[in-house]
């Protein structure tokens, strides 16, 4: 339950010291040898703006060694224009020059990354492909855009895309840097996927989301193949901003930096340590490991977890700490967060929220840290910490680790039996099966991508495992009598984890060898469809009623008593 503390007794020398001793027993994971792309860079570049910026820009970046510009103007100047002094044009005069005009800039596209951007002109006629139009090349190694609206419209563009405006006061710096651009690069492979475990397409129906409507980089896709649909994450698009694992409801999408499983362990671990070495009332903050370089030390409660990017934990990790022992959790903000990991953020704070409202805790036990406010980082919590879960949580998958945690919540709160509704994202909720429509035809069961549905082992029955469901949808989207409705949010009962029988029918036997083999509604819906198929006329109705076996057997007797019937028309 919530309990107040006593601020008085709190020494947080004790503290510091336990927080130490937990550090040097258990170091926090890193993957120091992820896997990497690579990047290469012959320096050709491509700049959009209009003629004044451009051609002030391509001195600028001539003087710092980028020989190799192709200069895209989206408004000329006219030859009488002084503006652009004859120095910067004698320097840029050379260079591979082109004008759009207002109408086909807007038909400008731009997709790839550095050393491989490919800039299309939507005609028409087709496409044309700009780097082979203006320079004889495939592709632009980088592109700078100096317009008012930038052409590529992310809050993370791939490397090698700079978006600046010729006021800005940094150009210089940035342009610097984008001359540098120039050689062979590599980056870690942030995340891997585990398709079998997705739950994002199944028999050509899409279910599950999330993870494409949170990345920032517009590095996730979903790629069409033929049978069905596949997330893929572009490595070189990606920025490794973490928001698409900490959506990933199954843990499909795995983080690398460290791996997501190792980080939940590391957490408890590091709860644990701390503990044993008799600290009191443990603050978890989640921070990046950036910012953290730039902070000032916190109080001794105060237990820093650095992240490489704020959005590779989310409510899961949240409440894990909460179930290890801590007695609060702070998520730091830090400057310049993309507006989509802001929102992503918000919603898994107001999913931890809700959940910790119906587990029957105080939701302030979860909140946002403001950048700079350091009395609120190193406050005393109010409330005692909860029992510990322990040092570590069993199995290997994310759903089953994250019930264990909600579990050993709802032991130490009150809930009301009811249903609670949770954010648009979450991936908690019921199903509803209209017992008139379901034909036990189990296509629900094979596309959903958990435990969640099982058909019966002896008899013709769906049961449904609330404890599992993701609402991805798929179980819906596949059922072809629109039997299924999904009903989310998350219900603060032990029978979530009750198996329940949502449809059962009596089984069909086979007329001839007694074997069950369809449900009794299912058999009778199938006659009266075909009662006047050619077919099925006569005593051939009767297969309806047997077995594929027998269905089998009964036509190969039936030719053998008439071998020339298979030729009449």
């Amino acid at each position: 339950m919530n309990q107040p503390i006593d601020t008085m007794s709190v020494d947080e020398s004790v503290n510091r010291q336990a927080r130490e001793s937990m550090r040097r027993q258990v170091s926090w994971p890193l993957n120091l040898t992820p896997s990497h792309v690579e990047y290469t860079s012959q320096g050709h570049a491509l700049l959009i703006g209009n003629e004044v910026d451009v051609r002030h820009a391509a001195q600028q970046l001539l003087k710092l060694g980028l020989p190799s510009q192709t200069l895209l103007f989206t408004k000329p100047v006219d030859a009488e224009d002084a503006v652009v002094a004859d120095a910067v044009l004698a320097e840029t005069q050379h260079l591979a020059c082109h004008a759009l005009d207002h109408e086909s800039v807007s038909r400008l596209s731009i997709a790839g990354y550095l050393g491989a951007f490919r800039v299309q002109l939507d005609q028409p006629g087709g496409s044309v492909n700009l780097a082979r139009a203006l320079a004889n090349r495939d592709h632009f190694d980088q592109i700078l855009d100096l317009g008012n609206t930038p052409s590529l419209a992310l809050e993370l563009p791939p490397p090698g895309y700079l978006a600046v405006l010729a006021s800005a006061p940094d150009l210089a710096t940035r342009l610097e840097d984008f001359a540098g651009l120039v050689g062979e690069f590599d980056k870690p492979r942030y995340f891997q996927i585990n398709h079998e475990l997705c739950a994002h397409s199944s028999s050509g129906n899409t279910g599950c989301t999330r993870c494409l409507a949170v990345c920032p980089a517009d590095a996730i896709q979903s790629h069409q193949g033929r049978v069905q649909s596949r997330i893929e994450i572009d490595p070189y698009r990606c920025h490794g901003v973490g928001s698409c694992s900490s959506a990933c409801p199954t843990g499909a999408i795995s983080f690398r930096l460290p791996e997501t499983q190792r980080q939940q362990d590391t957490l408890l671990a590091w709860l644990d340590a701390y503990r044993q070495a008799a600290g009191t009332l443990p603050v978890i903050r989640f921070a990046t490991s950036e910012y953290l370089d730039g902070d000032s030390a916190p109080a001794g409660h105060v237990i820093d977890i650095p992240l490489e990017e704020l959005g590779s934990a989310g409510h899961d990790q949240w409440l894990t700490a909460l179930a290890g022992g801590a007695a609060e959790v702070r998520i730091q903000r830090h400057h310049d967060m993309p507006e989509i990991l802001q929102a992503f953020i918000d919603a898994e704070l107001s999913q931890a929220h809700a959940l910790l409202a119906a587990l029957g805790h105080d939701t302030r036990r979860v909140q946002w840290l403001e950048v700079g406010d350091t009395d609120a980082r190193d406050a005393l919590p109010t409330q005692l910490p909860l029992a510990s879960i322990g040092g570590s949580l069993e199995g290997t998958s994310k759903r089953q680790r994250l019930n264990q945690v909600l579990d050993h919540l709802a032991e130490q709160g009150r809930q009301d039996g009811q249903r609670h509704a949770l954010p648009a994202s979450a991936a908690h909720g019921d199903i509803a099966v209209d017992t008139q429509r379901c034909t036990l035809c189990m296509a629900c069961v094979g596309n959903c991508p958990t435990p969640a549905l099982k058909a019966g082992e002896d008899s013709p029955q769906l049961s449904f495992l609330e404890a599992d469901c993701v609402q991805c949808g798929l179980c819906a989207e596949a059922c072809p009598e629109d039997a299924i409705t999904l009903h989310p949010g998350f219900l603060a009962a032990p029978s979530r984890h009750h198996r329940e029988v949502r449809h059962a029918e009596a089984a069909f036997d086979c007329i001839r060898c007694g074997k069950p083999f369809a449900t009794q509604s299912t058999i009778a819906s199938i006659k009266t469809k075909l009662a006047d198929h050619p077919y099925f006329s006569g005593e051939a109705m009767s297969r309806l009623e047997m077995c594929e076996d027998c269905r089998v057997k009964d036509v190969w007797r039936e030719m053998a008593r008439d071998p020339e019937a298979q030729l009449k028309v």
